[in-house]
């Protein structure tokens, strides 16, 4: 992922997982929406962004553009979240892109 795109999606990530307390793989999967210009109310946004998000924002006169299901013009991307006090690390993988989050198991007897 780049371009315009690239800071967008970072940051509703980040939002989704700080401001939202999603994990990382419900984090990755919600609905995101992107702003391809500086000018004007162009957004693109994915179909699985709720009906009235969507119409509250064109009663404030933006132009949606609608793409389906989970769309690659929104970027994708893996994750891995480490949580020290329990000692896991958790993984996530976009739908929108390819990539999987594979578990490793632990080695015998502990061993790092």
């Amino acid at each position: 992922m780049g371009g315009w795109n690239q800071s967008q999606a970072h940051a509703q990530y980040v939002s989704h997982i700080v401001d939202s307390n999603q994990n990382i793989q419900a984090a990755m999967e919600t609905a995101r929406f992107y702003k391809p210009t500086f000018t004007g109310c162009d957004v693109l946004i994915e179909n699985r962004l709720p009906a009235n998000a969507r119409a509250e924002l064109e009663a404030k006169g933006h132009v949606i553009t609608l793409h389906n299901g989970y769309s690659d013009t929104f970027g994708g991307g893996q994750a891995v979240m480490r949580d020290f006090a329990a000692g896991v690390n958790y993984g996530a993988s976009d739908p929108r892109k390819d990539g999987a989050a594979v578990p490793e198991l632990p080695l015998p007897g502990g061993a790092q």
